[in-house]
């Protein structure tokens, strides 16, 4: 029966690993995202809008940028689920979006970027 029981924990924890997050990785990888997207303190719309405050943020709704109509209207609330179908592919999951990017399929690199992007604010500061 112990042996059942340290087999089950070995298992769950290894799952844990395999979806754990690394927000250093996860900046590091934000680094081909700086061309067009800012986040942080003083973030500014570049080509793309600035992304603080993603996670539970409306789609289309970074005042003074100018989004497709795609985007506007597609009804989307930026969360860990929508995020990682998205940077996988972008002009799939929203037709007609601006956004020229390919897109990322490492699945390890898109739970490090989420875990990067998430902890920034609406005023681009680091969650406490």
């Amino acid at each position: 029966m112990k042996k059942l029981m340290v087999a089950g924990a070995l298992i769950v924890v290894s799952m844990g690993a395999a979806v754990a997050q690394d927000v250093q990785k996860g900046e590091n990888s934000f680094k081909k995202c700086l061309v067009c997207h800012a986040i942080g303190p003083g973030a500014k719309n570049k080509i793309g809008p600035e992304l603080n405050g993603l996670d539970g943020r409306k789609a289309g709704t970074v005042p003074d940028y100018n989004y497709s109509d795609a985007n506007k209207n597609s009804g989307i609330v930026w969360d860990e689920k929508t995020f990682k179908e998205y940077i996988q592919d972008p002009k799939a999951k929203i037709p007609g979006t601006k956004m020229a990017f390919v897109g990322i399929k490492n699945e390890q690199e898109i739970n490090d970027l989420w875990a990067y992007l998430k902890q920034f604010d609406a005023q681009g500061n680091v969650k406490k």
